[in-house]
């Protein structure tokens, strides 16, 4: 299967679902590229942007698992890469 490139977003409004948020980030660490988070204590969000490359079913099983999550969002866009 053919591999993609994206960035995946994830919204944390309440911190009940972090620790599973943490073990299914884990469980995934062979995709995950980069990552980076930043509290947005005005907006009372936490925000977690990854950098992935994976196939486009590794990914979108990682963000339907983070997708059931209480009080989290996700979102993902993936593209092309050739090398």
């Amino acid at each position: 299967m053919e591999r993609r490139l994206g960035v995946v977003a994830i919204l944390v409004y309440s911190s009940e679902s972090v620790k599973d948020l943490n073990l299914i980030l884990s469980g995934y660490g062979e995709i995950i590229i980069g990552r980076m988070g930043l509290p947005l204590r005005d907006k009372k969000v936490n925000v977690i942007s990854l950098i992935v490359d994976g196939t486009t079913d590794e990914i979108g099983a990682m963000t339907g698992k983070i997708g059931r999550l209480k009080g989290i969002s996700v979102k993902s866009m993936l593209t092309e890469f050739k090398d």
